[in-house]
């Protein structure tokens, strides 16, 4: 079977279910496992690589507003590739691309592949898709092993928070300009980790916060995870964040107990990763109780103030 992923999360499925063999193309974002990065690329983004953060929320508004994926195809390697079966997502209307443009493809290409959409919007149907792209490519059984695998470590972590005496309120922001809430699975996470996500809600897709809401809830933890960027790309953002007012009286800031990660890598991706990020997301809010798992980075410790602040 030829498998195309136009996902990440669902480029890691497939490779995780030890079919990265029969995986013929992959999405211009899809980095991991690093054996797919020399993959063909079967999609084109629409985002000019330079852009600044609120160009870019500028831009997913705009094309949103008029019904538009920031993401393409690139039609002749599809049908270069001849794929069998095509993974998909309608989750998201704008961060892949549009499931309309997919199926219109596929019934073009020859054969007619089959296409799969996924769309988990929580941590346990994120577990169940792994298991509808195992039956897609004919592999269930060992679909529902790697699943029992997952669900084992997330156990592992809800046994361990049952000791945790105090829970503590939690910002996770999944984008600095402007400030979005986390929404879907994160706060989910949050809860199973021993924290209390007052503001992001399970289920739904993350929002527009206004900064005055962040500072009335008045984290003791925060943790950003910008949705696409890598840990460099996020910390060139966080001055965006101390000259918000109220920055320097959060507990979170006055505690230096704020900390940025991966978002693309982690928490961002639907996929098996989910679950290292649940892992990163404990052992930060709790070190003493969650170790952090050998081969995971632990969340990066953000400088909340510079030497101006101080002045």
């Amino acid at each position: 079977m030829k498998i195309v992923s136009l996902l990440p999360s669902a480029t890691e499925i497939v490779c995780l279910l030890g079919l990265g063999d029969q995986l013929v193309g992959v999405t211009h974002e899809c980095d991991w496992p690093p054996s797919v990065r020399e993959l063909p690329k079967v999609t084109r983004t629409l985002i000019p690589l330079d852009s600044t953060s609120a160009a870019i929320d500028a831009l997913v508004r705009e094309r949103m507003a008029t019904g538009q994926a920031l993401y393409t195809l690139d039609m002749p390697v599809l049908q270069r590739l001849a794929p069998d079966l095509i993974v998909t997502q309608a989750l998201c209307e704008v961060c892949a691309v549009a499931e309309a443009e997919v199926r219109s493809a596929a019934c073009s290409l020859p054969g007619t592949p089959q296409v799969l959409n996924l769309e988990p919007q929580r941590i346990g149907e994120v577990l169940r898709s792994i298991e509808q792209v195992a039956r897609a490519a004919g592999v269930y059984e060992r679909g529902r092993g790697v699943v029992e695998g997952l669900q084992a470590r997330i156990d592992a972590i809800v046994e361990r928070t049952r000791s945790v005496e105090r829970r503590p309120r939690v910002m996770l922001l999944e984008w600095i300009d402007p400030p979005f809430s986390c929404g879907h699975w994160t706060p989910e996470l949050v809860d199973m980790a021993g924290g209390v996500e007052g503001i992001g809600r399970v289920g739904l897709p993350s929002q527009t916060t206004a900064w005055e809401r962040i500072v009335e809830w008045g984290p003791e933890i925060m943790l950003i995870a910008c949705c696409g960027y890598d840990l460099e790309r996020t910390l060139t953002d966080v001055p965006i964040l101390r000259r918000q007012p109220g920055w320097h009286d959060l507990p979170c800031v006055r505690d230096d107990r704020v900390y940025a990660v991966n978002g693309s890598s982690y928490f961002s991706r639907p996929g098996p990763r989910l679950v290292d990020s649940l892992e990163i997301l404990a052992h930060t809010l709790h070190p003493d109780v969650h170790p952090l798992p050998a081969g995971l980075p632990a969340a990066h410790r953000v400088v909340v103030m510079t030497p101006l602040d101080l002045v």
